[in-house]
C-alpha cells in the first residue's frame, strides 16, 4: 500500500508538471544578464528573448546587473523563485572562472542554478589602441617587454580578463590590469586610451576595429576568424598553443521542475535555431551549440575544472 502510495504521489507530481510546462509561458519572462547593454550576452539575450516572444506571444525582458563579474546578476536569479519566469542568461565567468578568481562567491555556481542548455561559444579579439606602436602580437610582446609594468589592459569580464593574464604568461610580459564592470566599458576605455591592450569578445571589439578606433593583432582561436581574416592567430603570431575562449548557456533557478526545464530547453533549441540567432551568432565570431540540460551540466563540471588549471597556470591569485 505504501509503495501504491508513492507511486501515485509521483504520477500526480509528474501530471502537475506536465501540465504546468503546457500552460508556461502565461506571463513575461525576465532573463538576467550580468553585462551591460552592447556586449555578446546582451545581444544574444535580446535576440533570444525576441525568438521565444514570436512562438510563445509573451514578452521577454532583458535585465542588466553588470558588476562583480556576474555576481550580481547570479545572486538575483539565485534567489528567484524557480517558476521558468526569471532566468539566466550567463557565461563561463559566473558559472567556470569565479570560483577560482574569488575568495566568496554570493551564490554556488552548481547549488544554485538548473541547467537548461548551452546556447553558444566563441572566440576573441586581440586589440590595441592605434597609438600604440605595435602593429604585430610579437611587437606588441617586446614593446611590453622594453618597460614591464607600463603598459595596461582591460577587463570587464573573467573570459577577458583570463585570456589577457594567460597571454601575459605565456609571453613572459608583465601588464597593469584595469577592472571594469562590463567590457564594453572597458572597450571604450581602450578607444580613448586610458588602456593600451584588450583581450575580448568579437561583439564589443570588432566594431571598433572596423571603424579604425582600434587595431587587431590576433584572434584567440585555433585558426583564423572569416570575420577577419587578414588577422593571424595569437598562436601563429608568435605563441604556440595559445587559446582562449568563451561560451553563453541559459539557466534557472535551483528547484525548477524538471518538466518546465524541458519546455525551456525546447524554446532555447527552437529559437537558436533561427536565422537571426544563427546570423547573430556568425557576425559575432561565434557558433550555435545548443545542448540539453544534461549535457550542459557535464559541460559545466568539465568547464571549472579546465578554467581552475588555466588560472592556476596564468598564476592569478583569488581575490
Amino acid at each position: 500500500m505504501k509503495i501504491t502510495s508513492l507511486a501515485a504521489a509521483a504520477l500526480l507530481s509528474l501530471l502537475a508538471g506536465s501540465a504546468l510546462a503546457q500552460a508556461y509561458p502565461n506571463r513575461p519572462i525576465t532573463l538576467i544578464i550580468g553585462s551591460s547593454p552592447g556586449s555578446t550576452t546582451d545581444g544574444l539575450a535580446r535576440a533570444l528573448g525576441a525568438e521565444i516572444t514570436k512562438e510563445t506571444g509573451q514578452p521577454v525582458l532583458v535585465d542588466n546587473r553588470a558588476g562583480a563579474f556576474g555576481g550580481i546578476a547570479a545572486q538575483a536569479v539565485a534567489r528567484a523563485k524557480p517558476d521558468g519566469y526569471t532566468l539566466f542568461i550567463t557565461t563561463n565567468t559566473t558559472q567556470a572562472a569565479n570560483p577560482h578568481l574569488l575568495k566568496q562567491l554570493p551564490y554556488d555556481p552548481i547549488k544554485d542554478f538548473a541547467p537548461v542548455g548551452r546556447l553558444v561559444q566563441g572566440y576573441m579579439l586581440m586589440v590595441v589602441n592605434p597609438a600604440l606602436k605595435a602593429q604585430t602580437v610579437g611587437e606588441f610582446v617586446a614593446l611590453a617587454k622594453k618597460d614591464p609594468g607600463k603598459l595596461s589592459y582591460g577587463s570587464g569580464s573573467s573570459s577577458a580578463r583570463v585570456a589577457s593574464e594567460l597571454f601575459q604568461h605565456m609571453s613572459g610580459t608583465k601588464l597593469n590590469y584595469v577592472p571594469y564592470k562590463s567590457n564594453p566599458s572597458a572597450v571604450m576605455d581602450l578607444v580613448s586610451g586610458q588602456t593600451d591592450l584588450m583581450i575580448v569578445d568579437l561583439t564589443t571589439s570588432l566594431p571598433q576595429v572596423k571603424a579604425g578606433k582600434l587595431r587587431a593583432l590576433g584572434v584567440s582561436s585555433p585558426k583564423r576568424s572569416p570575420l577577419v581574416p587578414n588577422v593571424p592567430t595569437i598562436a601563429e603570431a608568435g605563441l604556440p598553443g595559445y587559446e582562449a575562449n568563451h561560451w553563453n548557456a541559459l539557466y534557472a533557478p535551483a528547484g525548477t521542475p524538471p518538466a518546465l526545464i524541458a519546455r525551456l530547453n525546447e524554446l532555447a533549441r527552437h529559437g537558436m535555431a533561427a536565422d537571426p540567432l544563427r546570423n547573430f551568432a556568425e557576425q559575432n565570431g561565434m557558433e550555435v551549440a545548443v545542448t540539453s540540460a544534461e549535457e550542459l551540466g557535464r559541460f559545466q563540471l568539465a568547464e571549472l575544472e579546465r578554467w581552475g588549471k588555466i588560472i592556476k597556470q596564468a598564476g592569478i591569485e583569488p581575490e
